[in-house]
């Protein structure tokens, strides 16, 4: 017999990026109450699943006040004692304690509420990086939703609720069960799946293989998409919140993790389970599930829910929002972490810039974006890579070494700032012309490291990255040209970009490059060159397409380009199974003086990455000496 108990529920004010549930749950704060009361009715029990939404990881603000959370080869930061340092170095035990990331969360301080250990959802919501990281707060997220499916689909307790209203709170309960799972999935690999309410017996044996594991989740999705709302201001449980229900749980949500789920259950790492791993060799069944779960959100695009970005308004995707503390304004926004403040949406929105250039201070870190990936996945504007516009297969090459930043790929300019580039040519005196070569720094950028100076800003790779950094008529923000606290930029866990790129690995995966499946009219060939399109380049020329693994190649080029520094890139290395490979091991620098006349590539880290051992995040040991059955991941 399940025990009985008494649930805590905390009020969660302050989701200031999506919406707030003060409608819900009117009662004090640290009120404790019996379950009885909580399910009762669906505004209280909606205030329980509110904490569920709190739970949910901001990768990009949950860590401390500089944000490491690009930890693929995409990002190098000049401290390794940093979570991307650890990886680099193949410290992985050391992540996993680390403080300051998001992955595992223990940041003490006397912010907040608490006083103690602000490291809990009880405090205030504005301060993402003081809530639980991503593995406490999963597995917390976990027990939630398994309540809250106990007491309302096998208890019954809602009895003062419409059909509607519960089939609303068990949808999002179903969802954030999967949605959790898969979070620690994703670092950590095949993990038991807890579906009830654990009291005493806490001895769950690890799956054999991810597949299994994947496909409880799948399970779930598919009974929340079941009971999940299209639109909920469309809803009359909905008018309680009218206008501020955006960043809440539809079937569009549900169908597009239904599918990322599937997909990551499909990709070479997982299917290999650790035992062997082919870049190539998908898992077909899975991808033709997830194939079918992606069709599902494509097709409420279609009928106007969801729409890609234009190029003229991608950044509303990234930072252009309407109002300070309000999400930028995309059609093509699906799910996204709640919550945060100003401050550290700022923070984060200048991370990949330095602090020289968007504020008076000076001497700290930034991420830097590494040349070698820019330079494997930022083409041509003809489309090609660089690799194969030098090959002389499709043509001439346009790519000059001795000119290595013409003829490029307009994302490539839209996303970066080059060493040397003027970024604010309006400026009226010309001593704060905010260019990255001042006149009096010597040969040096203002951004690189100084040494003589003994100025420590360290940015140095001859990059810097804007995707979500504010550029108004043709001036970034800068010191001199203070625009960036009227926007707010914001990372989504799920955007419907994302959704295409995944659906045409998974039928190309299945079915090939120029196949239509039954459930949705596009091919993967066609899905490229749609985004290709809104950015002015050639679709894939047809010899790529003819060839299945180059084509392959070719969707992960235009995934690393579309979805960059969105923090994506270290689950894809790995799940791709290539991580271990130089071109992803090795982290890259562009040396050149001021006039360009030359240009060097200088290894920044050779990354420490064996198969299998560096492809997973290792349990901390206690985690595996609870019980038998739940053995460590392999090599640690």
């Amino acid at each position: 017999m399940m025990k009985s108990y008494k649930l805590k529920i905390v009020l969660i004010l302050g989701l200031v990026f999506s919406f707030s549930c003060q409608d819900y749950l009117d009662v004090e704060p640290d009120a404790v109450i019996d379950e009885e009361v909580v399910f009762s009715t669906f505004t209280n029990a909606q205030g329980f699943v509110e904490e569920m939404y709190a739970l949910v990881v901001s990768y990009e603000q949950q860590s401390h006040t500089f944000q490491d959370f690009l930890l693929g080869d995409d990002g190098f930061v000049d401290r390794p004692t940093k979570a991307s340092g650890d990886i680099d170095a193949g410290r992985f035990t050391d992540v996993i304690r680390d403080n300051f990331c998001y992955l595992n969360n223990h940041y003490n301080s006397n912010y907040g509420s608490t006083g103690t250990n602000s490291a809990n959802v009880e405090n205030n919501n504005s301060f993402n990086r003081q809530r639980p990281g991503l593995y406490d707060g999963s597995l917390r997220g976990i027990r939630k939703a398994n309540i809250v499916i106990e007491y309302v689909e096998n208890r019954d307790l809602m009895v003062n609720a419409t059909q509607a209203e519960k089939d609303v709170i068990l949808g999002q309960a179903y969802f954030f069960r999967a949605f959790f799972h898969n979070e620690i999935m994703k670092f950590w690999g095949r993990y038991p799946y807890i579906d009830r309410v654990l009291v005493d017996d806490f001895e769950i044996p690890r799956p054999e293989t991810y597949k299994e594991s994947a496909l409880r989740a799948n399970e779930d999705y598919i009974k929340a998409i079941t009971l999940l709302p299209v639109n909920w201001d469309q809803e009359p449980y909905g008018q309680l919140t009218q206008g501020e229900n955006r960043g809440r749980l539809t079937k569009g949500t549900a169908y597009a993790f239904q599918g990322k789920n599937l997909l990551l259950a499909a990709s070479p790492l997982m299917k290999g389970n650790n035992v062997s791993v082919n870049p190539y060799d998908y898992d077909t069944e899975l991808c033709d599930m997830a194939v079918e779960a992606f069709s599902g959100i494509l097709q409420l695009a279609d009928q106007g829910r969801y729409a890609l970005a234009s190029w003229e308004n991608y950044d509303d995707v990234f930072w252009r929002s309407p109002a300070p503390g309000t999400w930028p304004g995309s059609t093509e926004f699906i799910f996204s972490a709640t919550g945060g403040s100003q401050g550290q949406a700022t923070r984060f929105m200048a991370s990949g810039v330095s602090r020289a250039i968007h504020t008076n201070s000076a001497g700290y870190e930034v991420i830097s974006p590494t040349h070698n990936f820019i330079h494997n996945n930022f083409g041509m504007a003809n489309g090609l890579s660089i690799e194969d516009d030098l090959s002389g297969n499709f043509g001439p090459p346009t790519y000059d070494p001795t000119q290595p930043f013409a003829n490029r790929d307009p994302r490539f300019y839209k996303w970066h700032i080059i060493d040397g580039q003027v970024i604010d040519p309006g400026a009226d005196d010309p001593h704060k012309t905010a260019q990255l070569w001042f006149e009096n720094s010597g040969n040096k950028g203002v951004h690189r490291s100084s040494g003589a100076e003994n100025i420590k800003i360290v940015n140095n790779t001859g990059y810097m990255w804007t995707k979500f950094y504010p550029k108004v008529d043709d001036k970034y923000h800068t010191r001199w040209n203070p625009i960036i606290n009227q926007y707010t930029g914001v990372r989504m866990h799920m955007r419907l970009t994302d959704v295409y790129l995944m659906y045409a690995e998974a039928l190309h995966a299945s079915s090939g490059a120029t196949a239509i499946p039954s459930s949705y009219g596009l091919s993967a060939e066609g899905v490229i060159n749609l985004l290709r399109s809104r950015a002015g380049i050639p679709n894939v020329n047809p010899a790529i397409v003819g060839d299945n693994n180059k084509f392959m190649d070719e969707l992960r080029r235009e995934r690393s380009v579309e979805l960059s520094y969105e923090s994506h890139r270290w689950v894809d290395i790995r799940r791709w199974g290539v991580a271990h490979l130089d071109k992803y091991r090795r982290k890259l620098a562009l040396d050149f003086p001021q006039d360009q006349s030359n240009f060097t590539e200088t290894l920044l880290v050779d990354r420490i990455c064996e198969f299998p051992k560096h492809y997973w995040l290792p349990f901390p040991v206690a985690q595996t000496q609870i019980y038998e059955g739940f053995p460590q991941n392999p090599g640690w």
